[in-house]
C-alpha cells in the first residue's frame, strides 16, 4: 500500500518545543546536560522547567507542528 500524501509533523521540533492552549511557544532551558559541577546552585535551578520561547521563533515553531494549532 502507498501511504497518502499530506503535512507530516516535524518530530525533532515536537520533541524539543510545546504549545499552549493559547498559542505561546515553550521550551526547555539550554544548559542543563553536563558540566553541571561547575554551575553555581542558583543558576542550575533557574534552568528548570521551561520558559516561553522568544517571538522571533514562535512562527518557525508553529510551521513544524501543523496538528498543534
Amino acid at each position: 500500500m502507498r501511504r497518502p500524501k499530506g503535512i507530516k509533523t516535524r518530530k525533532a521540533v515536537a520533541k524539543r518545543f510545546k504549545l499552549t492552549a493559547t498559542g505561546k511557544v515553550l521550551r526547555t532551558r539550554a544548559g542543563k546536560r553536563h558540566l553541571l559541577s561547575s554551575k553555581s546552585p542558583k543558576r542550575r535551578r533557574n534552568m528548570k522547567g521551561t520558559e516561553v520561547a522568544h517571538n522571533s521563533d514562535v512562527y518557525r515553531v508553529t510551521q513544524n507542528l501543523p496538528f498543534d494549532h
